[in-house]
């Protein structure tokens, strides 16, 4: 019985990296989803987004800022120029 029972205790602290590897990758993968209040739906931000954003950074003369530290006017703003310009 000790030796079933030092097998699995063995097999548990050998399993439990790996476990944890793995959440960790899940949420590293997890997509960024962000809602519209004005248009009142959900965007997900992917590389598609990402180079729309982009171009109407350059389209408004604006400056290059990550999406994230934009504040909401500057979101919202986005939002309504991306609604008129699909892909």
């Amino acid at each position: 019985m000790h030796r079933y029972l030092s097998a699995l205790v063995l097999s548990a602290a050998l399993l439990t990296p790996v476990a944890v590897t793995a959440a960790k990758d899940d949420d590293h993968h997890r997509v960024k989803r962000y809602y519209d209040r004005d248009s009142r739906d959900w965007h997900e931000w992917n590389e598609r987004e990402d180079s729309a954003y982009h171009r109407y950074l350059q389209e408004q003369h604006r400056q290059n800022k990550e999406w994230a530290k934009a504040n909401r006017k500057q979101q919202r703003e986005y939002w309504k120029w991306r609604h008129s310009h699909p892909d």
